[in-house]
């Protein structure tokens, strides 16, 4: 039989952990539920799960400093944090430390389940064409999408799901101007403001990590959107 995939959720009110957690296993996801940060991060180190939902605001342990733990170790798993905060900056921290995505409570657990679904379909745990990989190739950067690893001429770099998406959607599209809701619609399934913020976070990430490469420049076209520019060799 095929495992089900695991879910370590960190989350301190019990009733909305309750709910969630009956409510996953529902759905044929194996749980590991935690009430602070600090058994969150023995949890995830025992059970090495598939996803990573973590409350901002844990006791012990904050969900930010448990990312960040995590992400020492396990560039790979999917993390989204769950947030009551209305603070943009809140929001774009979270994604700066590695998060992947983020979730304003209250939430719909639909919501929460096809977010986990896409992950999962992303990290190949519930995809049924696991032995494929996707190579891209654009000048002499390479793209495993589906291991997540960017191959420049200089080093190999282990990638976040959200940064191997984005940065794959560039690469099947060099040196095309791809406006920002073409990027968006595609990567978050929507225009939304929010996602507009994350979507820049990502961008400037994925810059950082081609810097050494200049052969090929991310640019920004100011209120329109962005192009990956493969420079020609003359």
């Amino acid at each position: 039989m095929e495992r089900k995939p695991k879910i370590l959720y960190v989350e301190d009110d019990e009733t909305l952990q309750f709910v969630t957690v009956e409510n996953l296993e529902r759905n044929d996801y194996e749980v590991i539920a935690c009430s602070d940060g600090l058994a969150g991060w023995a949890a995830f180190k025992e059970h090495l799960p598939d996803v990573c939902l973590l409350d901002v605001m844990l006791p012990k342990v904050d969900g930010f400093t448990l990312a960040r733990q995590i992400r020492q170790i396990n560039q790979d798993v999917p993390i989204i944090f769950l947030t009551a905060k209305t603070m943009k900056e809140d929001r774009i921290e979270g994604l700066v430390l590695g998060g992947d995505d983020y979730m304003v409570k209250p939430f719909s657990v639909e919501e929460l389940l096809l977010r986990i679904k896409v992950f999962l379909r992303r990290s190949k745990v519930t995809d049924s064409d696991k032995s494929r990989q996707e190579l891209l190739v654009l000048g002499s950067i390479k793209l495993d999408i589906h291991n997540l690893l960017l191959s420049l001429p200089d080093e190999d770099q282990s990638l976040t799901p959200r940064e191997a998406e984005i940065l794959g959607l560039f690469m099947k599209h060099p040196n095309e101007l791809l406006s920002r809701e073409t990027i968006l619609e595609h990567v978050w399934g929507e225009n939304d403001y929010f996602y507009g913020r994350s979507l820049d976070v990502f961008i400037s990430k994925i810059r950082k990590r081609l810097k050494s490469c200049q052969e090929i420049k991310l640019q920004n076209q100011h209120g329109v959107g962005f192009r990956l520019k493969l420079r020609s060799k003359s």
